[in-house]
């Protein structure tokens, strides 16, 4: 644990960092310069064993099979259960420096490590550090040209057990300390009983803490910022614009009773600016920002345990939690992030609940955005339906594709206090990527529907699409265009609802089905790229089958 950590503060380039294994699950190189030699330096997915059988350990074993240099990092409280993989290291004979990362960590639990012994058995230079503070990092660095080959080891996978035995009585030692508050905290959150009331209070409170930033932003913040001084300067471009309609309808949109609508006008300078800033940012700030919290604290492994027995029984095991809050925030992080897991029957099936049922951050923000003036119970709707789609979908993936449930071994860490620069540092890094990656498109997509809506190419696409499935789903057939335009981003069809006048049954519904239909471009391209195209026609295949029968049979219902 915290080797991305490591890599940021050698490199000086932020890789994307938490409090519990599994986060990187691809590499990143970067560059650093040592006593005029030039180092590429990589930073390799996380693993235990290079035999592992997940996708991130794989290319984890590649990566060691073309490294000159190897920085093995070493949890240095789990000393004897690190080991194993520094001894299959030093089995490749690579140049080697051990660097006995969360130090401080050890120190508070009252282990003691003989550095020297440790150093001398192994063979390699052994470097301890504390990577959040940058304690040790650079002795690490220069060990980097004292790296060299390790004594001759045995292949054997008993014997090799019996030497990493040996080696923890030699070098290490624990005295006693007091149980602290901390200590009873990290217990106590994953007991069975305990754990899943605490688990359910945490859940909640991520809930009501995003809608709670998230709406305090626009109204106290943006709102006013929008209505007092940008809508003025746009009435000041209507009245410029006036005696050229075409432009203004493309920049501004119609006026609504006389005036620009942020929401109905549907202009780029109006809705798309708008909703980017105005209706999702906020929500997607707030989301980030919570979940890198947990991230950095170490709570999510706590919940991936006490969720063990009931995703067991989905034919899942708890670390599948993880991709799936990842999938909170963007389905492509979330989708690459099932290469911690093991078998590839449960990498499928939790990718596909992922793109299915876990709307984005930007797509709940809008949903908040376009139910919460009702109330909260066509939010609940929402969530409870996604949520009981996701148990029988993924209840009958479990019978019918082939494959084994792997158990669940998992790494608890320790908590700890996040730190401020780390969190911001994420935070920024993942709007600056939403805004990269939303604003093209959502610009994109008001100007396709502007230009849509002043020919004749809107009317003649909404004759063309079957007018039963509209009646099966209650909604008029200009909702099931703009939903076809999730395509681009389910967010912005979300956000394009607003100008059509839907009643509360008809949100409610369009949002569900928007969030079951076909995946964004952005996953279904690594959906591709991870499963191949069979598995992908098979995923595409559940979630318009399941988009049209969840509608039609809440349009019956609600």
């Amino acid at each position: 644990m915290g080797k991305s950590v490591i890599f940021t503060q050698l490199s000086g380039i932020y890789a994307f960092s938490s409090n519990y294994p599994g986060t990187t699950v691809d590499f990143v190189r970067s560059h650093v310069e040592l006593q005029g030699e030039l180092f590429e330096i990589v930073d390799a997915p996380g693993t235990y064993s290079l035999e592992g059988t997940a996708e991130a350990e794989k290319i984890a074993a590649r990566l060691v099979e073309d490294a000159d240099i190897v920085v093995n990092v070493v949890d240095a409280g789990n000393l004897e259960r690190n080991l194993y993989l520094t001894f299959e290291l030093m089995e490749k004979e690579k140049p080697m420096v051990v660097a006995l990362n969360m130090w401080d960590e050890a120190r508070k639990q009252g282990i003691e490590i003989d550095l020297e012994k440790l150093e001398k058995i192994l063979g390699v230079p052994v470097v301890p550090v504390v990577a959040t503070t940058g304690e040790g990092i650079r002795d690490l660095l220069a060990a980097l040209s004292k790296a060299r080959v390790s004594h001759p080891v045995s292949s054997d996978h008993a014997r090799r057990w019996e030497d990493i035995g040996k080696v923890i009585t030699e070098v290490q030692k624990f005295s006693y300390r007091r149980l602290t508050w901390r200590d009873a905290l990290q217990r106590i959150t994953i007991l069975p009983g305990i754990g899943f009331v605490f688990g359910l209070f945490a859940l909640g409170g991520i809930f009501f803490a995003v809608r709670f930033i998230g709406e305090g932003l626009i109204e106290y913040v943006l709102d006013p910022l929008f209505q007092g001084y940008y809508l003025p300067l746009l009435e000041r471009l209507s009245v410029l614009l006036s005696r050229y309609p075409l432009w203004h309808e493309v920049f501004l949109g119609k006026l609504i009773d006389g005036h620009i609508d942020f929401e109905r006008s549907l202009g780029i300078l109006s809705t798309a600016v708008y909703v980017s800033f105005g209706a999702v940012l906020p929500y997607v700030l707030a989301f980030y920002l919570i979940l890198g919290i947990l991230e950095d604290i170490g709570y999510l492994p706590r919940l991936a345990v006490f969720l063990d027995g009931f995703l067991h029984r989905l034919g899942l095991h708890g670390y599948s939690v993880v991709p799936m809050l990842l999938g909170l925030g963007c389905n492509v992080p979330g989708l690459m992030a099932t290469r911690v897991l093991e078998d590839k029957k449960e990498r499928f099936i939790v990718a596909t609940l992922i793109t299915v049922a876990i709307p984005c951050s930007a797509q709940q923000a809008l949903i908040f955005g376009v139910l919460a003036p009702y109330g909260i119970t066509p939010i609940l709707v929402v969530y409870g339906t996604l949520l009981v789609v996701m148990i029988f979908l993924a209840l009958l993936l479990k019978y019918l594709v082939p494959g084994f449930r792997s158990p669940l071994v998992c790494e608890i860490p320790p908590y700890r206090l996040p730190l401020p620069k780390a969190v911001f540092s994420k935070l920024w890094i993942r709007l600056r990527g939403f805004l990269r990656d939303a604003l093209p498109v959502v610009f994109l997509g008001v100007f396709v529907v502007n230009l849509l809506s002043l020919s004749d190419a809107f009317s003649y696409l909404t004759r063309i699409i079957s007018p039963w499935v509209a009646h099966a789903l209650g909604l008029p057939q200009e909702a099931l265009l703009v939903i076809a335009l999730g395509i681009l981003r389910k967010y912005l069809a979300m956000g394009l609802l607003l100008p059509l006048g839907l009643s509360v049954k008809q949100l409610v519904i369009a949002s569900i089905v928007l969030s079951l239909f076909f995946p964004c471009v952005a996953s279904f391209v690594v959906f591709l790229r991870e499963f191949g195209w069979r598995r992908l026609f098979v995923a595409i295949s559940i979630m318009l089958s399941f988009a049209f029968l969840v509608g039609s049979l809440l349009n019956l219902l609600l």
